[in-house]
């Protein structure tokens, strides 16, 4: 029975597999050993048998499909929704077809499960996975159960052994391969679900141990990240040009009133922007055109949601906060809204736009070390991981909270996944 480590992330995921005595990372599509988080079930499609699922489209090809204009449904940020009511509950996927939420993620570790097994040739029966330091923040009955979703979906896909390892620890296991000393590492893994720190004891000394629990002084973590920071991008900068934040017309000189919100955070929101597409949310947002004081703003909310581009506005906030981040000012295009169209995002909006989130995350990280009993000085090394790492404002407001660590950045996509496998070979091999 051989065995696999499964990094299933919110924005991008990884499996590692033994490979002569040690691990190594699988290309899950041509040359990348990452893939995202992401499924697209085609609406058009021949008749199925009963009980059949749609055709699906899984990573890269699943976002291409959308940006291609098939006709279907795209979900991302799939991970967000474990230890949710929505875990159970069925949503249209098109063609006349409704899954699970679960069966999504289910139907997606089956992808991942299947090109691990072609990869190694044999079928695969142990798994560990990766989980979040929490799932759901300051609820430990619905974090166990968003642990036990993903275990459900995993055996449900044929993982008869599972084990499950913090993400944050698994990157530590990984920094740990360079170690030349005893050092307390405080890894910061900053995905786009989570913020999740762990302050861990690493050296060259403890790399074969299996038993690490004395080693890990403190784990915490925040259901902040990157997926937040895309929202609140989006709700500063190009929602306002559809009317988030604007006021309705005075009446009887009354002060003029805001419009109502719901439907913009909605459209900021991945697992949520479907929701807005309901016949009689639309019939409803129609009727609302006496709210705004600029008729514009309404107009362009109705072609968003009439053309279903909801998920199409998320990408492009996305993609302006990775721009920004890297230290460019930006534009973005909205043309297919209105002709003409654009939004500008410069550093200083976006900033704005997180800052709150920002410190939530620098101060679960000085928590981290407060609750191990370990003076922010002591710490020797900063540890960087997770896509949303590459957002340099953050990793410099972590690195002056930890002025006397040293910053070392892991790999953003992969270390999570390559510590996981470690694990995986110490509790397997």
């Amino acid at each position: 029975m051989s065995y696999c480590a499964i990094d299933f992330g919110t924005s991008n995921s990884a499996v590692a597999v033994p490979a002569a005595g040690a691990t190594r990372l699988i290309e899950l599509e041509p040359g990348q050993p990452t893939m995202p988080t992401a499924v697209f079930y085609f609406a058009e499609h021949e008749a199925l048998p009963p009980g059949a699922e749609p055709p699906r489209a899984f990573g890269r090809a699943a976002v291409a499909a959308y940006v291609d204009g098939y006709d279907g449904r795209l979900m991302r940020s799939m991970k967000s929704i474990l230890g949710s009511t929505l875990v159970e509950q069925t949503t249209d996927v098109g063609g006349g077809h409704a899954v699970k939420y679960l069966d999504v993620i289910t139907g997606y570790l089956r992808h991942l499960k299947s090109l691990a097994e072609a990869s190694l040739g044999e079928p695969i029966a142990r798994a560990v996975l990766g989980r979040p330091v929490f799932f759901v923040d300051d609820d430990a009955q619905r974090d166990a159960q968003a642990q036990a979703s993903l275990a459900s979906a995993a055996r449900a896909v044929g993982f008869e052994e599972l084990a499950f390892q913090y993400e944050p620890i698994a990157a530590a296991f990984d920094y740990e391969r360079q170690a030349r000393r005893e050092e307390l590492v405080l890894v910061a893994d900053i995905g786009g679900g989570t913020s999740d720190f762990s302050l861990v004891r690493v050296g060259p000394d403890r790399l074969s141990r299996l038993e690490r629990k004395d080693d890990i002084l403190a784990n915490h973590g925040v259901h902040i990240a990157g997926t937040d920071f895309d929202r609140r991008v989006e709700l500063a900068s190009l929602l306002r040009e559809l009317g988030y934040k604007s006021h309705g017309p005075s009446h009887h000189g009354q002060a003029p009133r805001e419009v109502p919100n719901g439907v913009y955070f909605d459209l900021a929101t991945w697992h949520l922007i479907n929701t807005v597409y309901h016949p009689q949310r639309v019939a409803e947002l129609k009727r609302m055109l006496a709210f705004y004081g600029n008729p514009a703003h309404h107009r362009r909310l109705m072609t968003v949601v009439t053309e279903r581009l909801g998920h199409d506005l998320a990408a492009r906030a996305e993609a302006a906060k990775i721009a920004v981040a890297a230290g460019a000012d930006t534009t973005i295009d909205l043309g297919h809204v209105e002709p003409g169209l654009a939004v500008p995002l410069d550093e200083h909006t976006a900033v704005q736009a997180i800052e709150a989130d920002i410190e939530k995350i620098v101060a679960a990280a000085l928590d981290t070390a407060r609750q191990a009993g370990v003076a922010p000085e002591r710490v020797d090394a900063l540890y960087f991981t997770g896509g949303s790492t590459g957002l340099r404002l953050l990793t410099e407001r972590l690195a002056r909270a930890f002025g006397q660590a040293r910053a070392v950045r892991g790999d953003r996509f992969a270390s999570v996944a390559t510590g996981l496998g470690l694990h995986a070979s110490r509790l397997f091999a």
